[in-house]
C-alpha cells in the first residue's frame, strides 16, 4: 500500500504559475477600501510637498492664458477678487499636487489590489505596471497642457474680440478649470490601464469591446463635451482623437490578458 503523501510535498509540488488565491466578494471590497484609505493618505502627504512647491509652479500654470491674452492683443495679467483668494489658490494648486506626487503610490495600491487575480509571474511585472500607467497619466496632462488648453484659451479669448469688452480674469476661476482639465485627462489617459484591470477579473473582453466600440465613442463624445470648456468642434475632435487610439491599444491590452489567461487554463486542464 502506498504511502500517504504528506501535505508539505503537495504545497512543494504546486506550479510556480499558480493564479492568486481566490477571494470573496465581501473580501475584495475590505482589500478595495484598504486601498483607497492608503491612496488617500498618500494623496495628503502628498498635498504637504505640493504646498511647498506651489508657489513655483503658479506662474508655469498660467503661461497658456498669458499666451492667449498676448496673442490676442490683451493685458496678459490675471486678477484675484478677494483677499483670502490667493491662500485658497495655493490650497486648491497643493491639492492638485499632492494627486500627481502620490499617483507613483496610488498605483501601487491599484497594482495590489489586482495582483491576487494574476499569476504568480505576472505579479512581477510591478515596476512595468507603475511606470506604463504614470507614463500615459503624465501623457495626459502634457496633452492638456501644450495641445489642448491653447486651442481652448485661444477661442474663448478670440471668441469676443468684435465686441467691446475687455476679459478681466479671475486667477482662481482660471486654476479652478485648468486644474480639472488636466488632472482629468491625466485620469482619462489611464483608458488602457482600466481596460487592463476589467480583463484580469474577466468583466471585458476584446470582442465585448470591439463589439460595443459605439457605445464607448458615445461616452469618449460625452466626456470631450466636459471636459473641453469650449463649443468649438476643432476642439473635441483634437481631445476625441487621443481617446480612440487609447481604447483601441485598451482592446489590445485587453486582447494579450485574455490570451494568456486561456493559454494557462489549457496548459492546466491539459486539453
Amino acid at each position: 500500500m502506498a504511502a500517504p503523501v504528506q501535505p508539505e510535498r503537495l504545497f512543494r509540488e504546486r506550479p510556480e504559475e499558480e493564479a492568486g488565491g481566490a477571494m470573496s466578494f465581501f473580501d475584495h471590497l475590505v482589500e478595495l477600501r484598504k486601498r483607497i484609505v492608503y491612496s488617500l493618505i498618500a494623496i495628503g502627504i502628498g498635498m504637504v510637498g505640493g504646498f511647498v512647491v506651489s508657489k513655483d509652479f503658479i506662474s508655469y500654470v498660467m503661461q497658456p492664458e498669458i499666451a492667449a491674452l498676448r496673442a490676442n492683443h490683451l493685458e496678459d495679467k490675471l486678477v484675484y477678487t478677494g483677499p483670502a483668494a490667493p491662500i485658497g489658490l495655493i490650497i486648491n494648486l497643493s491639492l492638485y499636487l499632492g494627486v500627481v506626487i502620490a499617483m507613483p503610490y496610488v498605483l501601487y495600491q491599484i497594482w495590489l489590489f489586482v495582483a491576487p487575480g494574476l499569476y504568480k509571474h505576472e505579479r512581477r511585472a510591478v515596476a512595468g505596471f507603475i511606470l506604463s500607467s504614470m507614463a500615459l497619466f503624465l501623457c495626459g496632462i502634457a496633452f492638456g497642457y501644450y495641445i489642448l488648453l491653447p486651442r481652448v484659451l485661444s477661442f474663448l479669448i478670440s471668441f469676443t474680440s468684435d465686441i467691446p469688452i475687455r476679459p478681466l480674469i479671475s486667477i482662481n476661476e482660471y486654476f479652478d478649470l485648468i486644474l480639472v482639465v488636466l488632472v482629468g485627462l491625466g485620469v482619462i489617459f489611464e483608458l488602457p490601464v482600466l481596460i487592463f484591470i476589467l480583463s484580469v477579473f474577466g468583466l471585458v473582453t476584446p470582442k465585448f469591446l470591439l463589439k460595443n466600440f459605439r457605445y464607448a465613442m458615445l461616452l469618449i463624445t460625452v466626456a470631450a463635451a466636459i471636459v473641453t470648456p469650449s463649443p468649438d468642434a476643432t476642439t473635441m475632435i483634437v481631445f476625441m482623437s487621443p481617446m480612440v487610439v487609447l481604447y483601441f491599444i485598451g482592446v489590445l491590452v485587453s486582447y494579450v490578458v485574455v490570451r494568456r489567461k486561456r493559454a494557462r487554463e489549457k496548459a492546466e486542464t491539459g486539453t
